[in-house]
């Protein structure tokens, strides 16, 4: 039993003169590296010679401009008014349904819908009056008035043109123009006149897409 102690003891001295002789050579390892350090560093210095802190003086912040904004939404908005703007010059006649109340049906629309139509198959949900204005404040209510029932998801609504009665030789200026209009806008289906109890001559109830 001795004998193995003596034994242990041996291999413990042993280890601790190889870990000192390890700490040892790693020490040495640091004092030549940073003596290769130090001798780079006076090898630099001498080279470079003797050097002096640039001196600042008074600086001059110059601002500069921010980019203005690019207004995509509304270069967006005005390209939909202008694809939107309603022409005076369009002859919407050929388009009309030969009856004594001229009545519009867009290609693929058959006689059912307008018939439905005039009897009040879909409610009218909403409605604009063009009395009083002059043509082109008429034109541009009647485009927007068109776009915004379109996005509130309306179906059916009423154009009010009038009849003319106050007009030179009695006929509505605005009906003719009005049915020139709404056949030039996408979201318009079909549009007939209105029954007498909604305005007789002097409206058109208006088929919106999306009703079908």
């Amino acid at each position: 039993m001795k004998s193995k102690s003596l034994t242990d003891l041996a291999k413990l001295k042993e280890e601790l003169s190889r870990q000192q002789e390890l700490e040892a050579q790693k020490r040495q390892l640091e004092i030549e590296q940073e003596k290769v350090r130090q001798s780079q560093m006076n090898l630099f210095l001498k080279a470079v010679g003797p050097v002096l802190p640039i001196q600042h003086g008074h600086r001059v912040r110059l601002k500069t401009k921010s980019p203005e904004p690019i207004a995509f939404q509304q270069i967006k908005d005005d390209q939909a008014v202008l694809q939107a703007s309603l022409s005076d010059e369009f002859d919407a006649s050929t388009l009309l349904d030969v009856d004594d109340q001229l009545s519009f049906r867009r290609p693929g629309i058959g006689l059912d819908v307008t018939k439905k139509l005039r009897t009040g198959g879909w409610s009218i949900q909403g409605q604009i009056d063009l009395h009083g204005l002059r043509r082109e404040e008429a034109r541009e209510s009647l485009n927007q008035f068109v776009r915004d029932a379109s996005k509130m998801g309306w179906r059916c609504v009423r154009v009010v043109h009038g009849k003319g009665l106050g007009s030179p030789g009695k006929e509505s200026v605005l009906k003719a123009k009005t049915q020139t209009w709404l056949v030039q806008k996408n979201e318009v289906l079909a549009f007939v006149q209105a029954k007498a109890s909604e305005g007789g001559a002097g409206a058109l109830v208006v088929l919106l897409k999306g009703a079908l």
